[in-house]
């Protein structure tokens, strides 16, 4: 297993991006269509073809996902993706065409010291068509895609992911994050993260959680900086949903950001999660095996929040440092 999303089998993933411009595009490809469904929690969030994910919408899965920065001009990141598929015959079918479905997510990193001058046309539909191309089981954490650019209140983020079998019952979750958050994801200014209690092994250092919790903890950010809002995510399994039972896993879910990012879900964030079903397994029980789904669902996504941050490297144009800049040279 590689601890990530791509556990699931199905799944690619695939980054792009320009270090000069200070961000970039991730592409989650589906081999097969699949049932999803998405919950929106931040007060500030930027998406693509959204309202098709509702459980009463006519079409049934989907073929793709994009996570973009950029904000409102990465949303041209779904266009290149629409276009890698059109190539490769994927679609819905309508009459004689067919019609990719990618709904997407953005996140706001215009301030973070890269050159968007970029002209008339911004380059995400160009990225988001690299991303799809570069898409593989094997994928790289960090500073990377839409994580490219990313930050959070005192720290570079990035992107992250995980993945765990769920307890007692055969299915498997997997989880990815584009960590661009207005809050901190380690615990006040120290190098412990939020998601401790959630760590597989030493995943993001094996620190452990501090004791006694520190007097900054829970401090508000001392400086907010502008455009460090909004985590993107991806939950998927294995196990056959419905539209209906992913929107509740997406819902679920959300509590990994809550248990890996404070301040979250503030009017400043876009946090989005998307919730996928590959379909392999049917649940015995629907409402207990979706319970458990969820449950760990939301340890992994904490899990991978903390992994994007802890992999994260510093980016050129911006001053912020990374964790392994800032306390990688520490004891354990």
């Amino acid at each position: 297993m590689r601890n990530s999303l791509t556990d699931i089998a199905g799944i690619r993933v695939g980054h792009a991006g320009d270090e000069r411009l200070g961000s970039g595009v991730t592409a989650i490809l589906f081999d097969r269509p699949v049932v999803a469904s998405v919950d929106v929690r931040g007060g500030g969030p930027g998406t693509r073809e959204t309202d098709l994910l509702d459980p009463s919408a006519t079409v049934a899965a989907i073929d793709a996902l994009s996570l973009s920065g950029g904000s409102a001009f990465g949303l041209d990141a779904a266009a290149g993706i629409v276009a890698r598929l059109a190539e490769t015959g994927r679609g819905f079918c309508v009459g004689g065409m067919r019609v990719p479905i990618v709904p997407g997510a953005i996140l706001f990193d215009l301030l973070n010291g890269g050159d968007k001058d970029w002209g008339r046309f911004p380059p995400y539909r160009d990225l988001g068509y690299a991303a799809a191309l570069a898409a593989a089981e094997d994928f790289a954490m960090g500073s990377v895609g839409a994580g490219l650019g990313a930050r959070t209140a005192n720290l570079k983020g990035g992107i992250g992911s995980a993945s765990a079998q769920v307890p007692d019952r055969p299915f498997r979750v997997g989880a990815l994050a584009a960590v661009n958050a207005f809050g901190r994801v380690t615990v006040g200014q120290g190098r412990q993260f939020w998601a401790a209690p959630f760590e597989r092994g030493a995943e993001f250092g094996g620190l452990g959680f501090p004791s006694p919790v520190p007097a900054d903890a829970f401090s508000w950010p001392r400086e907010a900086l502008p455009g460090t809002n909004t985590t993107l995510a991806v939950i998927a399994t294995d196990a056959a949903l419905t539209k209906a039972q992913a929107k509740r896993l997406a819902v679920t879910a959300q509590d990994g950001l809550a248990r890996a990012i404070h301040p979250v879900h503030t009017p400043l964030d876009g946090d989005v999660v998307f919730a996928v079903s590959t379909g392999r397994l049917p649940l015995a029980d629907p409402v207990g095996d979706l319970a458990r789904i969820g449950a760990a669902a939301a340890d992994t996504l904490a899990r991978a929040v903390a992994i994007g941050v802890f992999s994260a490297t510093r980016l050129p144009c911006l001053a912020l440092p990374a964790w392994r800049d800032h306390f990688g040279d520490q004891p354990g």
